[in-house]
């Protein structure tokens, strides 16, 4: 039955996403050559239904073809939504993407050379990405509506009833949106005098495994044991193969000490295990890159001519150097130079803040250091200094958001009094970040930016990035701790 019920909802989804794809396509085209043929006279001499909106209707196999490929008719229970808005992004490209270049290719044999308008497709992309995103929110929505109102609803068993399993249940319950509802427990001993935990039942031991399961109508089984029955999973597992129920194997792990980004992998059939890895990768930094990119190159043209003004003020001002380098780490604990303006009265001034913060003295210069000139006490105030970092992210060595870049005498110091610092190096070194739009900065808590830091770590996504960079506008220039 619950396989039915998946293949029911995969086969609305199918129906329903070749609607909403048609419909963008649809709104594409009469947008592109009947809205905006005024501002943007189309390159084609001539345009109609058959040779720009039917063609794109044929290859809608394609597009389902993509969506299919990013796992997108798959169980989505117990993931974010998030996620799936990820891979709709991916799907459209690549689904657009082949959709265009089929299209040119049988437009030239078919239509004797018809060039297909490209700004219709970037309108198609665009529109059939918000729609889908529209159409498959408001899907989950009722969803979750309909499971609230006990809908929908797998519910499964938790063996283990020691402190494993009750997390498990209270995490279930706590996430109710994935329709996923704990039943009962059967305990991780051979046998138990038990019979509640949690308010819910507990069907016996180990022993009566068999027997629970048989009489039992569930979805699927949690194994929560503790550390110390590792050994008896295999077994376990064996017993379980003989029933058609998913089954998940809950780590005993204390969530302290869990890492930053777990995951599950393999190769080659071999098992792996990822206890420690970067976030940002695959299409995740193929993205964040883009975004460096084209977030740099529009900063850039914002900020050259006020960056231009900066420096002759420094020049005409103190000596020295326009450009102050300092050694940096990023990610993996690569070193790099990252340059600032020169905010006080010479390099010399400046090295030795950086000695001394080697010494164990203070870390960051005080609101009234004698050694900030006026102009590099006004572009501390307003964050203007770093704006130099804008070429360090051209080169690579830096992004536009994440963790700020530390010296390496003070990570030295820190790796080993704070546990969980080197996790920051996960992830390059960026000129914002979650910590500073949340006013920690300078002489402010280090533990607190710490927490911050590891929190974007976990959570990052490039939608992320793009509303710490929105917040940065509005509370990431000018700061009272940004001395």
């Amino acid at each position: 039955m619950l396989r039915q019920q998946h293949q029911f909802f995969r086969s609305v989804l199918v129906v329903t996403d070749t609607v909403v794809i048609i419909a963008a396509s649809l709104l594409a085209y009469y947008v592109r050559f009947y809205t905006l043929t005024h501002w943007f006279p189309p390159r084609e001499l001539t345009w109609s239904y058959s040779t720009h909106a039917i063609p794109i209707h044929t290859t809608v196999p394609l597009f389902l073809i993509a969506m299919v490929w990013f796992h997108l008719y798959r169980p989505r229970r117990d993931q974010r939504f998030y996620g799936e808005i990820g891979d709709l992004f991916k799907a459209t490209v690549i689904g657009v993407g082949l959709t265009f270049a089929t299209i040119s290719f049988f437009s030239r044999i078919l239509y004797g050379g018809l060039d297909p308008s490209r700004l219709q497709y970037l309108i198609y992309a665009l529109l059939v990405f918000l729609m889908l995103v529209a159409w498959r929110t408001s899907f989950r929505s009722v969803l979750r509506w309909l499971r609230a109102r006990g809908w929908n609803m797998r519910h499964v068993a938790i063996i283990g009833t020691g402190r494993l399993g009750q997390v498990v249940c209270h995490t279930l319950r706590r996430n109710s949106w994935t329709g996923i509802k704990p039943s009962f427990f059967i305990a991780h001993r051979a046998t138990t005098s038990r019979t509640a935990c949690l308010d819910l039942p507990i069907f016996g031991g180990l022993d009566d495994l068999e027997s629970v399961l048989d009489g039992s109508d569930i979805f699927g089984v949690f194994i929560a044991v503790p550390g110390r029955m590792t050994a008896e999973l295999p077994r376990l597992l064996a017993r379980l193969e003989k029933y058609p129920v998913e089954v998940r194997v809950i780590p005993d792990m204390n969530p302290k000490f869990m890492p930053v980004n777990m995951a599950i992998g393999e190769l080659d059939g071999m098992p792996i295990l990822s206890v420690r890895q970067s976030p940002m990768s695959g299409w995740g930094r193929i993205a964040k890159r883009t975004l460096d990119i084209v977030g740099t190159l529009g900063a850039l043209a914002v900020f050259t001519v006020p960056m231009i003004l900066i420096a002759l003020a420094i020049r005409s001002t103190s000596r020295g150097p326009v450009i102050f380098r300092q050694d940096r780490m990023s990610i993996n604990g690569q070193r790099f130079r990252i340059f600032k303006f020169r905010t006080m009265t010479d390099v010399s001034t400046e090295q030795q803040a950086l000695r001394d913060a080697g010494k164990g003295t203070d870390a960051w210069t005080k609101e009234n250091d004698d050694r900030i000139t006026p102009v590099g006490r006004f572009l501390r105030r307003t964050s203007l200094d770093e704006l130099p970092q804008l070429f360090n992210v051209i080169l690579g060595e830096m992004s536009l958001v994440g963790p700020r870049p530390e010296r390496p005498e003070l990570i030295e110091r820190f790796r080993a009094d704070w546990r969980g610092y080197m996790l920051r190096q996960n992830v390059k070194a960026g000129m914002t970040g979650w910590a500073q739009v949340n006013g920690l900065r300078g002489d402010t808590s280090l533990r607190k930016r710490l927490q911050y830091d590891l929190f974007y770590i976990r959570n990052w996504s490039i939608m992320f990035d793009l509303r710490i960079l929105w917040m940065t506008i509005f509370r990431g220039f000018a700061h009272p701790n940004a001395n």
